[in-house]
């Protein structure tokens, strides 16, 4: 396209005679247009992608990238078989633990939850490491005496609800109990609340309670036995890779899942959510586009007369369509522009103040998040300047086959 073609393009974005200088109102109404659909796009996959990012950090916060388990069985000789997971390549860390369903009893309250027993080593070290403790010290899991109640640590949702502080008792009992010969009793021991922390799902906070393994192997009669592996990579966009080795390693008679395939129904429901609200959204310039046409096709009817003179004077067919899909191509570079720059600028605005709150028990986290992803953004401005594009085509034709002769027989 040259200066010919880009030069009347310009003029007549500009508008009439009489109002030089200015957008037509035509033409602000179809940048307008293109502005709120682009924005609207950039926002809402910003915040479904900074939910998808902050879910899966939180989930990976509490639970393992791949969890390792013998089929039929609790496994024995766990140590040994620690030191045999961390020597595969692409395993950071690896360690016991056990868990289970339970019923938690207070003054008053009684409610369902789980109950993990950690290893001392990572009790030592502060507990989980995506954990954020509020109150107490987690290594006091490991410092129970003899004549003591076991030491758990708690969630804060917990803590709230069941009225628990530091140094309370919380009675905790399994439905799997004893079997008697009146029949299978359930077991209850009472446990000493030693912290409270804060993992920032309203799920793990409200049910989780962790312990130490010695004090739940002997609180449910495993003996030396527990529930399985936890295992940390390196890069856990490959963890399925990883757990196929381990498994392999250890034998079919384990089983090795990673957080991908455990969480596979949620994260494939918000991936689905994310496409469906990008085709539903990329309508909204489809909306605009057709605004980009009606202006085009009153700009084609109004400047009649002008095309048949640049006709008349030697401007070709190729001409006249290019300077036509030069204007409709601006109103779509601008109002592009304008959308992405007001999206980023509001998602900055949610990211930063955090001024729509969720309610947390309905919803895994308390505020809405943001991230925006390169790929995203460009995928928008492709998309927007493609619909751009293919509106700008049949008014452009329709000024390029336009016959001079006919165009001026009655002016």
């Amino acid at each position: 396209m040259g200066f010919f073609e880009t030069f009347v393009a310009r003029r007549y974005l500009r508008g009439v005679r009489g109002a030089k200088g200015f957008i037509s109102m035509s033409t602000l109404i179809s940048t307008a247009g293109v502005t709120v659909g682009v924005m609207a796009l950039v926002v809402v996959i910003g915040v479904m992608t900074g939910f998808d990012q902050d879910l899966k950090k939180k989930i990976l916060s509490v639970n393992a990238h791949i969890i390792v388990t013998q089929t039929g069985t609790s496994p024995e000789d766990y140590r040994q078989l620690t030191a045999r997971i961390k020597k595969i390549p692409g395993v950071v860390d690896g360690f016991p633990f056990i868990s289970t369903q339970v019923m938690y009893s207070a003054p008053g309250n009684i409610s369902g939850g789980a109950v993990r027993g950690l290893d001392l080593e990572t009790i030592r070290r502060g507990g989980p490491k995506g954990l954020e403790l509020i109150k107490g010290r987690f290594a006091d899991l490991a410092e129970t005496g003899v004549a003591e109640p076991p030491r758990i640590a708690i969630g804060n949702e917990m803590s709230r609800n069941l009225n628990l502080n530091l140094g309370d008792y919380l009675n905790i009992i399994s439905p799997l109990g004893t079997l008697t010969p009146m029949g299978r009793m359930p077991r209850m021991k009472v446990f000493r609340v030693s912290a409270v922390f804060h993992s920032g799902m309203y799920e793990i906070d409200n049910t989780l309670v962790y312990t130490s393994i010695p004090a739940l192997q002997e609180f449910m009669g495993l003996g030396d036995r527990v529930t399985g592996f936890e295992v940390e990579v390196g890069d856990i966009y490959h963890a399925d890779r990883i757990a196929a080795a381990i498994q392999e390693k250890l034998g079919p008679e384990f089983t090795a899942k990673d957080w991908m395939q455990m969480n596979r129904t949620l994260f494939s429901a918000l991936k689905l959510e994310k496409i469906a609200m990008f085709v539903i959204l990329t309508l909204i310039v489809l909306v605009a586009a057709f605004g980009i046409a009606s202006t085009l096709f009153m700009m084609v009817m109004r400047k009649t007369r002008d095309i048949a003179i640049l006709k008349s004077m030697g401007a070709t067919r190729q001409s006249i369509l290019q300077i036509f899909i030069l204007e409709g191509l601006a109103i779509g570079v601008i109002g592009t522009g304008i959308g992405v720059g007001l999206g980023l600028g509001l998602c900055a605005l949610l990211k930063r103040y955090e001024f729509i709150q969720l309610p947390r028990d309905v919803y895994y986290i308390s505020t809405l998040p943001v991230k925006v992803e390169s790929l995203d953004l460009a995928l928008i401005v492709a998309a927007a300047m493609a619909i751009s594009f293919v509106a700008t085509l049949y008014p452009s034709w329709q000024a390029a086959r336009l016959d001079p002769v006919e165009a001026i027989r009655y002016e």
